[in-house]
């Protein structure tokens, strides 16, 4: 192939080359210009352009150099066993099987989620030209011009590349590199950035760790890499410029092994200096110079210490970023596709105290597993301090259930990272920024219902009630409130369940999704109640830190924040949960001629949307019955609605298109929360039980009635209700069908009974299939709750004969 050499055109002298090989062709263009220069007379010789000459000759002399020393047939065959690896590592055989497993989970975790990588057969090669862009030599020294990452990591490979692959001599490179002008601490930079970007070679090849140590010794020791006479009370530049690039690397695994190789140069060229002082101040007892040599050492090397515990730690962390579920609980969106960025040591002192769990936070949303999956993992860490006294009080949360998809490594690295990371990671402080990040993404496609869902059962999992407070009120004022508010005055407007072309033009979200959101919002504002009576029982925590990241900087955190917060004012609370359980139903169930704001006098309107924080004047003492007389027949309406959709028996398929569908995530129980409603709007609870139950007998599920009959006070109302109810279904039997036998029956019964009969209206039964057997228990029933001296309790008996005679002649 021909190397193609342009040399510049200045004053009459242009040499264009071509050379088939490299070295032959550095060798002439050198005697060309030489000669060029001494057939011209001294007065017509530009001096800046002999110095320019002069400078390129050197550079290409030097590209020369490298070339010859990575074209040489060298091979480093010592063995290296993972016993050489500790003792150069100075690590014990348990540190290193420590470190040895952390990579390899780290290489198999990054490997899964890794794009396709062709191999690069070009490492370590660089074109001449490249080679002089690059570089630029002045008053004996060479230094690098402006270049990009990319182009820095390219002249690294072409210095150091074989070196660290044990392909070229490791010494005589070095000495090429210092003889030629390029200062050790700018061939430590090409160094590192070499090692740190080419980290899936590095872990795939453990001997180039040989590699770098020696070439890292050899650097150490150039003139000018370490003073001697630097200041013993402060830190070593040398060693610190090698700190900032490991920890401002992306790739962890590459940075810790570096961290490791510096901390045991490092450690080895102290020893060497301090034995060196030792020596010379023994003799004249120079004690306090021999104590300000150690004192450095020991500043020097706990420097070390924090990095490599902050590396490991960062490793694990992005180990743990890189996993996989086997098979994802649900279809992931456009949102939960978006990449994690990136870890480093100075993102993580960047992001403030809640910088770790933030990051934890959004694997989690991209994963989207259960919370619960977070209490899985926690519970080895539970089994090793049984005696940890645990903290609040679990408030009606289900206990951990099977996960239904594959988690494969996931449950062991998180628990790895929750013992990395104790206060970082405590599991309120996990949950808290999860519940965080899942509403700021639903906030950012609200059509994503199942995120609000998400957010709330993280909500529910914090176990302090102070930060569960103060989460759920951040979140009411940041995101909900306005669109609650929007929700409300639209509903109220069009007085129904309204179109989908009015929600999203009022609420900014489809109809089904202002369903799940409200549904959701009740949660969070029953949430807030909760936590808000809870807080009083426990102390706010304790946030600590691990010593390792005590110098953090950055944004407050989510728990700091939400620790900040002000005691909610609970009646105010209850009141926007009474007026948000309406909107709900009126959505849920498509209900129609409701204004919810009609259910309400003008102090509880006026009350509503205000700071949830603030004391407002709020409806007391009795209401006028005309408010009274609505409100019971929305929650009648609301109950009816409620059996309807879970028990109605659908004859016609078709006509089930308007039917409300069912909301995303778990329904709410209607029936009992009707009973809770009725007792905020001053409506008798008793009447919409009453309601209840016959609503289940209405709908043919008298199982169920029978249970929700115990909990009626007024029992001999209700069994007037059901009498009637028995009548229809008898009168459905005898008269519906319009049979000889039903006619025959019906002439030998008693007149009074006959009549009674025929006034009863079978159309208005939801169920009309229900065996006679089941109506004959139904009949006991009201006999059984009717007194004896009740005016219908002969009418009840009656119908037992009646309901006999049809089960025998039917």
């Amino acid at each position: 192939m021909e190397l193609p050499l342009e040399i510049w055109e200045s004053e009459g002298v242009c040499i264009n080359i071509k050379f088939k090989k490299q070295n032959r062709c550095l060798l002439i263009v050198r005697i060309t210009l030489m000669d060029t220069l001494k057939n011209q007379e001294l007065e017509s010789i530009d001096e800046g352009l002999l110095q320019f000459c002069a400078n390129k000759l050197k550079l290409l002399h030097l590209y020369e150099s490298v070339s010859q020393l990575n074209s040489l047939d060298f091979h480093s065959d010592t063995p290296f066993s993972d016993n050489d690896l500790a003792v150069l590592l100075r690590l014990d055989e348990k540190e290193l099987l420590k470190l040895q497993a952390l990579l390899e989970k780290y290489k198999e975790e990054k490997t899964r989620t890794a794009t396709v990588r062709f191999s690069d057969d070009k490492d370590g090669v660089l074109p001449v030209k490249t080679f002089l862009e690059y570089l630029e030599y002045e008053k004996d020294v060479i230094n690098i011009k402006k270049i990009s990452e990319e182009e820095y990591v390219a002249l690294g490979s072409f210095f150091f590349w074989k070196c660290l692959h044990g392909e070229s001599s490791t010494e005589d490179m070095c000495h090429t590199l210092e003889s030629a002008g390029l200062s050790p601490q700018l061939l430590l930079s090409l160094l590192l950035s070499v090692w740190l970007s080419k980290e899936k070679d590095i872990l795939d090849k453990p001997q180039s760790v040989c590699c770098l140590h020696t070439m890292l010794s050899l650097l150490s020791k150039m003139k000018v890499a370490i003073d001697e006479t630097w200041d013993s009370q402060s830190v070593s530049p040398w060693w610190q410029q090698m700190r900032t690039a490991c920890i401002q690397s992306e790739n962890n695994g590459a940075a810790l092994l570096s961290a490791h190789v510096g901390h045991s140069v490092a450690a080895q060229i102290s020893n060497n200096m301090t034995e060196k002082k030792f020596s010379q101040t023994v003799l004249g007892a120079d004690s306090e110079a021999l104590t300000d040599s150690w004192e450095a050492l020991s500043l020097d090397t706990e420097y070390w210490k924090l990095l490599l515990k902050q590396l490991e730690d960062c490793l694990i962390l992005q180990t743990l970023l890189h996993s996989k579920a086997n098979s994802p609980a649900s279809k992931p969106s456009s949102l939960q596709a978006e990449p994690l960025p990136r870890l480093s040591v100075k993102k993580l002192l960047a992001g403030g105290k809640g910088g770790i769990a933030d990051s934890v936070a959004k694997w989690i949303f991209k994963q989207d597993f259960s919370p619960e999956v977070l209490k899985l993992a926690n519970k080895e860490r539970d089994a090793e301090n049984p005696d940890e006294p645990k903290e609040g009080i679990n408030r009606g949360l289900p206990e951990v259930s099977e996960v239904d998809m594959n988690l494969g490594a996931i449950p062991d690295l998180l628990h790895l990272a929750y013992k990395q990371f104790p206060c970082s990671l405590e599991l309120d402080v996990l949950h808290a920024h999860c519940c965080w990040e899942y509403v700021v993404q639903w906030n950012k496609d609200p059509e994503e219902a199942r995120f609000f869902v998400r957010s709330i059962e993280h909500l529910k999992h914090i176990l302090n009630a102070h930060v569960q407070n103060g989460v759920a009120l951040m979140m009411w004022n940041t995101f909900l409130v306005k669109r609650f508010s929007a929700a409300t005055y639209l509903m109220d407007k069009v007085g129904k369940s309204p179109k989908d072309r009015l929600c999203r033009r009022d609420v900014g979200m489809s109809d089904t999704a202002m369903t799940s959101f409200l549904g959701s919002c009740l949660d969070l504002l029953q949430t807030l109640m909760e936590a808000d009576v809870s807080r009083d029982e426990m102390q706010a925590p304790v946030l600590d830190t691990e010593d390792a990241w005590l110098t953090v900087e950055g944004p407050i955190s989510i728990v700091e924040l939400a620790l900040e917060q002000k005691h909610v004012h609970y009646p105010l609370v209850e009141h926007h949960s009474v007026l948000c359980s309406v909107l709900y139903a009126v959505m849920r169930f498509a209900l129609k001629t409701v204004k919810p704001l009609s259910l309400f006098d003008s102090k509880g309107k006026n009350a509503f949307f205000k700071d949830l924080t603030s004391i407002q004047l709020l409806p007391s003492g009795e209401m006028d019955p005309n408010f009274i007389s609505v409100r019971q027949q929305f929650l009648l309406k609301v109950v009816s609605a409620a059996v309807q959709a879970q028990h109605s028996v659908v004859k016609d398929k078709e006509s089930s298109e308007e039917a409300p569908s069912a909301p995303f995530g778990k329904d709410q129980d209607w029936p009992v929360l009707a009973v809770d409603l009725a007792h905020h709007l001053q409506v008798s609870e008793d009447v919409i039980r009453r309601h209840y139950v016959g609503e289940l007998y209405n709908y043919g599920v008298d199982h169920l009635g029978e249970e929700a009959i115990l909990q009626v006070h007024d029992r001999e109302v209700l069994a007037s209700q059901l009498l009637v109810l028995t009548g229809q279904r008898l009168a459905h039997a005898l008269l519906h069908t319009q049979t000889r036998e039903g006619m025959e029956l019906l002439a030998r019964l008693p007149p009074t009974l006959c009549t009674w009969l025929k006034a009863m209206n079978p159309q208005d039964l939801q169920n009309t299939e229900v065996p006679i057997a089941t109506t004959a228990k139904l009949v006991n029933k009201v006999i059984e709750l009717l007194p004896e001296n009740h005016g219908q309790y002969s009418l009840a008996l009656h119908l037992i004969e009646a309901v006999e005679a049809i089960s025998t002649s039917l």
